[in-house]
């Protein structure tokens, strides 16, 4: 379960981030996921409850964004959403796609940090 490393190396980064802050205290941490990350939401929840129990983020939420898959279609001359994660097919004409421009994020967006 890859998650749990995900959850921890998450937790690292918002620790250190609040101790260069002067050791404020993280209300929460938001993620972006993308569809082709291969990460599971749930199971990235569960690793990150996991990961935080009996720690000073044990009251921190974290909130997980899903970023769907978009394509840049040549036909359409234009970013697209796909039809389905098994046909990366531009959703508006059909055309397979060679491009993938959002979809595989990983990403620390935002702390929330207590005032």
């Amino acid at each position: 379960m890859h998650e749990l490393s995900i959850a921890l190396s998450i937790l690292e980064v918002a620790e250190e981030e609040a101790g260069r802050r002067g050791g404020v205290h993280v209300d929460a941490i938001y993620l972006k996921v993308g569809a082709l990350s291969g990460v599971v939401k749930e199971a990235l929840l569960s690793a990150y409850e996991l990961a935080t129990e009996q720690t000073s983020f044990a009251d921190c939420r974290l909130v997980v964004e899903e970023v769907p898959i978009v394509v840049h279609c040549s036909t359409c001359n234009g970013d697209r959403p796909v039809r389905s994660l098994q046909c990366l097919c531009c959703a508006e004409c059909g055309t397979p796609a060679s491009q993938i421009v959002q979809g595989k994020e990983l990403q620390l967006a935002a702390l929330e940090l207590a005032v």
